[in-house]
């Protein structure tokens, strides 16, 4: 093959010659990266992830239905996750409570009962941040905490 059929050929396929320049160039630039920050390198059995978090400022969300001791009825409120969770009552007071790390999650509660007043409250660490009462037959109760 002689000089003058090289540059011929150069000059049909250079866009390809280039194109295949720049990915081995790519190819070793990343491998260098890759190999400089030991991202290649498997973690060791058991050693967990390096930044792991550790819960801290845990927070306890209480929601609780207040009334008539004889008091009946439903109750729906929101878990740590958003989901709505359903309850009955057959006596009041009625409380539950969740645990999250969260720095700011929705609480809500909402009751309604067989009698003519109902009342909720919602705690964070044993503080009232949300407090209502409803009167009237069959009354229901809201509270909501945006950030709690």
């Amino acid at each position: 093959m002689n000089m003058q059929s090289v540059f011929d050929w150069l000059k049909r396929f250079w866009v390809v010659v280039v194109v295949f320049v720049a990915l081995l160039a790519a190819v070793a630039v990343v491998g260098r990266l890759r190999t400089f920050f030991d991202t290649d390198q498997p973690l060791a059995p058991g050693a967990g992830h390096a930044d792991a978090i550790v819960p801290f400022n845990t927070k306890r969300v209480t929601y609780e239905i207040l009334g008539p001791q004889t008091a009946t009825g439903r109750v729906s409120y929101l878990d740590v996750n958003g989901k709505t969770l359903e309850a009955g009552f057959t006596s009041l007071p009625w409380s539950a409570t969740v645990t999250t790390t969260d720095p700011g999650m929705l609480a809500n509660v909402v009751a309604q009962g067989d009698t003519d007043g109902l009342g909720c409250r919602i705690l964070v660490n044993d503080k009232v941040v949300d407090e209502s009462h409803a009167t009237g037959r069959d009354a229901q109760a809201f509270c909501l905490e945006k950030a709690a």
